[in-house]
């Protein structure tokens, strides 16, 4: 399957698994796929840099039925047969459980949790010693916003975490890729991209953050990407690459 556009997507997502070492020779990855645009652009992506990345991968993926009425997976099913990709679609409760039984006051905090150990075991099923997310630069921002200003904790997610009581590692090969640049891209495809249908969308703590930095970036242009630099330089949670490294022992 040919994907339109691609090339700039390619090449943050090349310096991100560059940088940050994020595969090795006979990785056998999964992607985690919600069906919104970040997971399906990083789909995309990984699936044409198998095709010419020097240390060969396998690619195949994963989505977490969430179990909200009106729930259609199969565009996504002809998608990933498309692309001729090994996929599990796991249908789960997590939505009667955080909503209907839990009634919970912050569903997102556990919602997270729930799924992402979930995504874990699934990946440890399909044989994978990998799991790959479709965070973006903008999201290591806002997340890092989030932790300073509710936490008064200076931290973000890694690029690359091994996870050793599931022995698996999670890469993030988005991290360095804008949100509008993978806006464009998805613009640029036929997508099955799927509008949430959890009540809690565009209402969390993070979409206010988003907000924020957007008004911030219109009176300080480039703001995100000073936000991110000074993140390299301390070496926040792993993103200081060798290069920031060697500046910050000749300072």
């Amino acid at each position: 399957m040919k994907f339109e556009n691609i090339r700039r997507m390619l090449s943050f997502a090349r310096r991100a698994v560059d940088d940050y070492n994020m595969i090795e020779d006979g990785d056998r990855i999964a992607v985690g796929v919600s069906a919104g645009k970040d997971s399906l652009a990083l789909l995309a992506v990984m699936c044409d840099l198998r095709r010419f990345y020097p240390k060969k991968f396998e690619v195949c993926a994963i989505t977490l039925d969430m179990g909200f009425p009106g729930a259609d997976n199969s565009d996504l099913e002809a998608f990933y047969k498309e692309l001729d990709i090994e996929y599990k679609i796991v249908d789960t409760r997590l939505a009667e459980i955080i909503f209907d039984v839990r009634k919970e006051s912050n569903p997102c905090s556990l919602c997270a949790r729930m799924r992402r150990g979930i995504l874990h075991d699934t990946a440890k099923e399909l044989g994978c010693n990998k799991l790959a997310l479709g965070h973006h630069f903008d999201d290591v921002v806002e997340t890092f916003m989030m932790n300073l200003f509710n936490e008064g904790r200076i931290g973000t997610f890694s690029p690359y975490t091994y996870l050793d009581r599931k022995d698996i590692t999670v890469i993030r090969p988005l991290v360095l890729a804008p949100e509008k640049d993978i806006k464009y891209f998805v613009s640029k495809n036929t997508l099955p991209i799927k509008q949430s249908l959890c009540p809690e969308d565009k209402q969390t703590d993070r979409e206010k953050y988003k907000r924020m930095l957007a008004d911030m970036e219109k009176e300080n242009e480039g703001i995100r990407h000073r936000i991110f630099c000074a993140i390299k330089k301390a070496d926040v949670d792993g993103y200081g690459t060798d290069e920031s490294r060697s500046a910050k022992i000749d300072s």
